[in-house]
């Protein structure tokens, strides 16, 4: 149990630290007070006072963390600047969040989710710098039998170039642009003698394991893929292209991870691979006895996955906050609190509902229903 239990509490501090920090640093910068920077919810295990005054603490419940500014009473106190204002000195009026010009609080804001961001740029870039990066060219070596690979008509030595328009700069990337595919048809652009060709396959869905030999729903095609000619090009990449490839790849996994949400709204996403944090902590455990290199990459992973949620529109979230300052921006004026309560409580809901269906396919993944 400690094998899961560990990394899975090491990722989370790391991923919610680096997260909690980016907001405390614009505020410090632009002079806003910090009471609280916390990692974890619920009774503090310990803490210390810095020269400033802020309470740095480690808590019970490993699952987030905050930055709790100087003045905030509640999450509706930006509503209410007069009421705040008439509590405090001049010069703690400095200090307070809620009087700092408007693009001044949406960078404190979006500087959690963009901090998430650069930790994983700052983590692939590393990997590729120091341990390389794989640029093997994809070749079929087998289509199966009546798969639907050979349905569509593709052959052997085939050279895989692009799926769904995604360059194939690696054997690994096959097995991803399909996993990571969420329309009925893959677009499989092929070189085959000296000829690009573009084909349309319909991939099955079926139940498979991954590496790890987790349970999963996985869309097969029917192909089996090698290196082209059995020669393997893994190389270490220089600063400048290690940095571009890795923006890419977290440019990559958003996008991807938009367009999968997008299609389990529309209704043709897998929605049983939504896990909450009982899966993470499987999967984290797993990945860490492999080696420290799988681990720091699953933490790249899920860093961009907390980055990318904490941004949607959804209040209780940095999102949902930057929402309301755009209707700050438009208006003129902050929202009412009554106006807030209202978006606040939706945004209740649909978070518990959320945390309620990861946590329903965690269990069922261990097979408790």
């Amino acid at each position: 149990m400690l094998d899961i239990i560990i990394p899975f509490i090491v990722l989370i501090l790391v991923v919610v630290f680096i997260h909690e920090y980016g907001h405390y640093y614009f505020a410090r910068k632009y002079g806003v007070g910090v009471t609280d920077f916390s990692i974890g919810f619920g009774k503090e295990i310990f803490g210390w006072n810095d020269k400033s005054g802020t309470r740095w603490k480690i808590c019970w419940i490993p699952l987030g963390g905050y930055v709790k500014f100087f003045g905030d009473r509640n999450v509706f106190s930006q509503a209410d600047h007069e009421k705040i204002l008439n509590k405090y000195s001049k010069k703690d009026q400095e200090k307070l969040f809620v009087i700092k010009p408007l693009y001044q609080r949406a960078l404190i804001v979006a500087a959690g989710p963009l901090a998430n961001f650069l930790l994983a740029v700052v983590i692939f870039f590393f990997i590729y710098t120091f341990i390389g990066k794989d640029f093997t060219p994809a070749v079929i070596n087998e289509v199966q039998k009546d798969s639907p690979a050979m349905s569509a008509g593709l052959k052997n030595n085939d050279i895989i170039v692009s799926i769904d328009g995604n360059k194939v700069k690696s054997i690994m990337d096959v097995s991803k642009f399909i996993a990571l595919s969420t329309d009925d048809f893959i677009n499989f652009t092929i070189s085959r003698s000296d000829q690009q060709l573009i084909f349309k396959v319909k991939p099955n869905m079926v139940e498979s394991e991954d590496n790890l030999g987790n349970k999963v729903n996985k869309r097969m095609v029917g192909i089996k893929i090698g290196a082209y000619n059995n020669q393997i090009n893994h190389k270490k990449l220089g600063p400048a292209k290690a940095l571009y490839h890795s923006i890419n790849e977290v440019y990559f996994v958003s996008i991807s991870s938009l367009k999968y949400i997008g299609s389990m709204l529309k209704g043709s996403g897998d929605s049983s691979q939504l896990g909450g944090p009982i899966r993470i902590a499987k999967i984290t455990g797993q990945v860490a006895e492999i080696g420290i290199i799988p681990f720091l990459s699953i933490m790249a992973y899920i860093s961009i996955s907390l980055g990318l949620i904490n941004l949607f529109p959804i209040p209780l979230l940095d999102g949902g906050h930057l929402m309301f300052y755009g209707f700050e921006k438009i208006l003129g004026k902050p929202l009412s609190q009554k106006t807030q309560e209202g978006f606040f409580r939706i945004g209740m809901f649909l978070l518990l509902s959320l945390m309620f269906f990861t946590t329903f396919n965690d269990l069922k993944d261990l097979g408790l229903f």
